[in-house]
């Protein structure tokens, strides 16, 4: 069986004690090939030669940086099809999911953060009869990124991207979930010679190899996205070490839909909303808010079409939804749909696993599951379950969704469909998110801050908020 390696200073590592354990494919819930078990003495090892690399990294023009990034985007596009198979089989998402999302959005978030970084610019103040100010960014050092098994690919390179292209070299670790397309990206660091130490690639579990880049004092800033409890321990670690910190957490999204929005647009849009990914996106509104008016008409439209929502092994052409990322995830899932019906829910479809014939008999397949007559307050309703469970809830006004949608702990995005412009304008002011769509979802401009409040997490990724987090301000007055 294949064993996967650290990347480490340019060259392939095994860990340091030599131990591995077994990466399943959700498909089929056999394992396929072995992760590294790392721990301190491997992100050691990484942070010695990110440390290393930095002087000569962060002294290149940001031009020269970006012609290297331009090559590592380009070295994923020429082996397109490698990483589409590799992120459809480790994460168990359709494969083509992964063909026009994952792997797509991959290589724009290295073009995008190779081309920014010759773009960005400084600020001046000026104080007449003075002097002048004017504020320079430095990049950090060693950084640390810490990334989720819902969009591997996706989001390792949302994060490793800027903080590259700003100047700092990186420790990073995949999630040990979904491990194997960071993996194919070290082969393709090594085709092109890449310059060595600056992306440093340590695998293995959040509490040993995770927890020791967070610790360890040279990295000097963290970049996580995972669930919420993760968040407040790294954050627990990293605050008294004055750490930079960036904490992408978790989302339990409200998707409210007024009675005179354009119900065919919105209808298509909340299957993908609910459901993509198997609902595996931080982003999927996950809550269903809809206007008595159209209740009835909304439940039933939707649910048929729920209901014949297909569930097939990732390769499957006409899969609409594929397999959730493990095993104990699915359980957890089903244990949420056992708790909806305590709490009084009742299953207007799925709601079940779905079992299919070998060789995906063993595969973690759930069927798209609506539940309605939940009270707002109730645990399925406030807590985060990331697959493909909804609920449904009616509404009168819009005081009245806006209490159920910023009743939860989290805040980190809304979908809103209205024809009502001012309607619009006022929901999308008070709602409680950091991230609002009207009247669509899942519009992503790279340019625009990602990230949401409440704890949804702390600070914001994309476009230049991504390049300030991962530099330093440095104030110079020059005197008349």
């Amino acid at each position: 069986m294949e064993k996967i390696q650290n990347y480490i200073n340019g060259v392939f590592l095994a860990p340091k004690k030599n131990v591995y354990f077994d990466n399943i494919e959700p498909a089929t819930g056999k394992a396929y090939c072995q992760i590294p078990n790392s721990d301190d003495a491997d992100v050691e090892l990484a942070v010695n030669s990110a440390k290393e690399a930095f002087p000569s990294w962060s002294g290149m023009s940001n031009e020269l940086r970006s012609d290297w990034m331009m090559k590592l985007a380009e070295g994923i596009e020429a082996r397109m099809d490698e990483f589409v198979s590799a992120e459809s089989r480790d994460n168990g998402k359709p494969i083509k999911l992964a063909a026009h999302i994952d792997i797509p959005r991959a290589v724009s978030n290295f073009k995008f953060f190779a081309t920014g970084i010759v773009h960005y610019s400084s600020e001046s103040h000026l104080m007449h009869g003075v002097g002048v100010n004017y504020t320079l960014r430095k990049p950090i050092g060693v950084v640390g990124c810490i990334s989720p098994w819902n969009l591997p690919l996706y989001l390792f390179s949302w994060k490793i991207a800027p903080a590259m292209a700003a100047g700092n070299c990186v420790v990073a670790k995949p999630s040990e979930v979904t491990p194997y397309t960071a993996y194919i990206l070290c082969k393709v660091m090594e085709e092109i010679n890449f310059p060595k130490g600056v992306l440093n690639i340590v695998h293995g579990y959040g509490q040993n190899a995770g927890d020791a880049i967070v610790r360890h004092p040279l990295t000097k800033a963290i970049s996580f996205t995972g669930g919420t409890t993760t968040g407040k321990a790294i954050a627990s670690i990293a605050a008294p070490m004055f750490k930079k910190l960036s904490l992408e957490l978790g989302g339990k999204n409200p998707n409210i839909i007024f009675d005179d929005c354009d119900f065919d647009e919105m209808l298509s849009t909340t299957m993908r909303s609910s459901f993509a990914n198997q609902g595996q996106i931080c982003l999927c509104g996950s809550r269903i808010f809809v206007q008595r008016g159209i209740y009835e008409k909304f439940k039933t439209a939707f649910v048929e079409k729920v209901r014949k929502a297909n569930v097939s092994f990732p390769t499957d052409p006409e899969a609409h939804l594929g397999a959730v990322v493990s095993r104990p995830h699915m359980e957890k899932v089903l244990s949420y749909i056992e708790l909806a019906k305590e709490e009084g829910g009742i299953v207007l479809a799925g709601g079940h696993q779905v079992f299919l014939d070998a060789p995906y008999n063993n595969g973690f397949y759930i069927a798209p599951t609506v539940i309605e007559g939940l009270d707002y307050m109730c645990r399925t309703n406030q807590e985060e379950i990331f697959g493909p469970v909804v609920t449904l809830t009616p509404f009168d006004s819009e005081e009245d969704a806006l209490r159920m949608a910023n009743s939860t702990e989290y805040g980190l995005s809304a979908t809103i469909w209205t024809r009502d412009l001012q309607r619009a304008h006022r929901m999308a002011d008070q709602v409680q998110a950091g991230i609002v769509w009207l009247n669509s979802w899942l519009v992503r401009d790279l340019r625009t801050p990602f990230g949401g409040v409440k704890s949804s997490g702390v600070g914001r990724e994309g476009g230049w908020e991504a390049l300030r987090f991962f530099t330093e301000a440095k104030n110079v007055f020059v005197k008349y």
